[in-house]
């Protein structure tokens, strides 16, 4: 388990538009070689249930929508990482006509991981300081809550109920 909510950090994958040079390098960090489950990662399918955000390749006009639309669905607090060059600034295809750039073009970046593609370690290092940074903002929107006093109220003790009077019987006793 993460030390960040107490569950582990679920990891939600979106590719942009890459060459899947960076999408099988990040596949091979769930293989048993790399096991990113050691730290707790799972990754998962719906970006309703994640807590990080894992995009590869660029930014263009056809997907820079869908990918504000899955940023958005990602509950609060959330961390971006942005893998490989191309999420970062658009890489070998920034020339291109309808490329816009990197992914920060769109939506906050928190991690950057360099490489073409990066290697499953410098991956697993990118997820390792998203789940930090997502700990410091998971403090930070934390509402600090006063403690109530405790009041102990003890109930009242009741009169003591008077003797009946002893009958007939209970005297010839």
């Amino acid at each position: 388990m993460s030390k960040f909510t107490g569950k582990s950090p679920w990891v939600v994958h979106f590719n942009c538009n890459s060459c899947n040079g960076c999408d099988i390098e990040f596949l091979a960090c769930l293989t048993p070689l790399y096991d990113a489950e050691r730290f707790g990662v799972l990754h998962v399918g719906n970006p309703k249930h994640a807590d990080i955000l894992v995009v590869t390749g660029s930014v263009n006009k056809k997907n820079m929508h869908v990918l504000k639309n899955v940023y958005d669905q990602i509950p609060s607090p959330k961390a971006v990482v942005a893998m490989g060059v191309c999420a970062a600034t658009g890489g070998l295809f920034a020339d291109c006509y309808n490329v816009v750039g990197g992914i920060d073009k769109v939506i906050p970046v928190d991690v950057h991981v360099p490489g073409c593609p990066p290697k499953p370690e410098a991956m697993l290092d990118g997820i390792v300081k998203a789940v930090e940074i997502l700990k410091k903002k998971t403090k930070e929107t934390e509402t600090v809550t006063e403690e109530l006093p405790v009041v102990i109220v003890k109930p009242k003790e009741l009169p003591a109920e008077p003797a009946a009077p002893a009958t007939a019987k209970e005297s010839e006793k």
